[in-house]
């Protein structure tokens, strides 16, 4: 991957003046060797990931001081916490499994460790139940590890059951725990964002994932050509994600070879950051949408969501995780703003998601509108990811709030709104029992 000098002109442009960074570098390492029916034993051999964590973490510092960009998180992603839960099936375990990860992630300064998760799409295995009746007490017992249940698919539908279990327990977890963790449908195996990331089956023991960022540079590269025509403006975005994904290969590829590790993939995502000048919703405004919320936001989204795939695609011959916009309304300033003054609302994010593969993140929900509302508003995001057949998943923190108020949680998770359920009673439907079958999207997978 070579850079002529006009290029790299440019790039020193976006990391000094448009807050261009790397979102994640994610180290994603199978763990299931450490797999026993002794629970000391198991505590025991994870210790063996410790040498490889110190490794990572002095790989990512390296090649952040040598290009002199900024990581803004080293991650981790470990195999299912499912696989050791189907074999010591005993809450108390999954706690001290969870504050093992977590203490491994403290003592080598990983910001995010992932992969306390389960699939569930179908029905609850002995594993996947255990998890999620431990999901709140082992997120509450900890401040880095992240979680997640995939409770839908294309393939099997979706599994009721574990989207009320889930939502009992994020009614149980702190603000910055529940923001830790995560409901999806159609989960990828390789994803480096959290709270979604896992070591998944078929992959090697250990390999390297990036993440981009990039918001302020596409906003900065509209505004600077003020575009006449939509084929200009999806142009402009197209080149500018193209330069973006390149800078993340080489981060990726550098970090991976001073390891002695495969490189995974990019993930194409445009993630936003509570800084100013660095927002998803801007770009969306800059492209000609007074507020974000307003009609003609769906179709802006998706030419800039096209325009970032196709620039990036050229730009790295892997592609994985969720490859799309990020729309987290606490950790995008604007997003925040247009959420307390009502621009955007429950269905806005719905209609924003179905060009995107975001769902509804990082939003925050009354506990005193009742558990029934947030299932069904689970059961939208879930349903609409198996018929349109994409990633979707919702991260919801349930607050003792009332709509319009805001928790500040800080750092990336930013300012977490109270948005309004719709005061409509949902519960003879969400009390249904059991399993809602796959969609006839099904047939044609063969």
């Amino acid at each position: 991957m070579k850079y002529d000098a006009e290029e790299i002109v440019e790039v020193v442009k976006m990391l000094n003046e448009q807050d261009l960074d790397i979102r994640s570098v994610t180290l994603s390492v199978n763990t299931l060797f450490a797999v026993s029916d002794e629970e000391e034993k198991v505590l025991r051999k994870l210790e063996k990931i410790n040498e490889l964590v110190s490794k990572f973490v002095d790989a990512v510092n390296k090649v952040e001081e040598k290009y002199g960009i900024r990581i803004v998180t080293k991650r981790v992603s470990v195999s299912p916490a499912q696989y050791f839960l189907e074999v010591i099936s005993k809450e108390g375990f999954g706690v001290e499994l969870a504050k093992k990860l977590d203490e491994i992630a403290e003592r080598n300064s990983i910001d995010y460790i992932s992969g306390y998760s389960a699939h569930a799409e179908r029905g609850l295995s002995k594993g996947a139940k255990v998890l999620l009746d431990s999901l709140s007490s082992a997120l509450n017992s900890t401040k880095r590890l992240t979680g997640a249940i995939n409770a839908a698919s294309t393939m099997d539908g979706v599994n009721v059951e574990a989207v009320k279990l889930f939502v009992d327990q994020i009614f149980s977890m702190r603000a910055d725990a529940s923001a830790r963790t995560s409901i999806l449908a159609n989960s990828p195996k390789d994803s480096p964002f959290v709270p979604s990331a896992h070591h998944g089956e078929g992959l090697p023991d250990a390999l390297v994932n990036v993440a981009i960022s990039g918001p302020g540079v596409i906003e900065s590269a509209i505004r600077a050509t003020s575009p006449k025509s939509f084929v200009e403006l999806y142009e402009v975005i197209k080149k500018a994600s193209f330069k973006i994904t390149r800078l993340g290969e080489l981060i990726g590829r550098s970090v991976a070879k001073q390891m002695g590790v495969s490189f995974g993939a990019v993930d194409l995502s445009v993630a936003p950051s509570p800084k100013v000048g660095d927002s998803v919703a801007s770009i969306i405004e800059t492209m000609g949408i007074e507020r974000l919320g307003g009609h003609g936001s769906v179709a802006a989204l998706a030419l800039m969501m096209d325009a970032v795939k196709k620039g990036g695609s050229m730009a790295t011959s892997s592609v994985g995780g969720l490859s799309s916009a990020f729309i987290p309304v606490s950790e995008d300033s604007v997003m925040a703003e247009r959420a307390i003054e009502g621009s955007i609302d429950f269905f806005t994010l719905l209609a924003l998601s179905s060009v995107c593969n975001s769902g509804i993140d990082m939003v925050g929900v009354s506990k005193r509108q009742g558990k029934d509302k947030v299932i069904g508003l689970i059961l939208d995001v879930l349903a609409m990811g198996i018929m349109l057949d994409k990633i979707l998943g919702v991260r919801v923190i349930p607050l003792d709030a009332n709509p319009g108020e805001y928790v500040d949680l800080g750092g990336l998770l930013g300012r977490v709104v109270v948005m309004k359920l719709k005061d409509i009673d949902v519960s003879k439907f969400t009390r249904l029992a059991g399993h809602m079958p796959n969609g006839i999207k099904r047939l044609e997978m063969g």
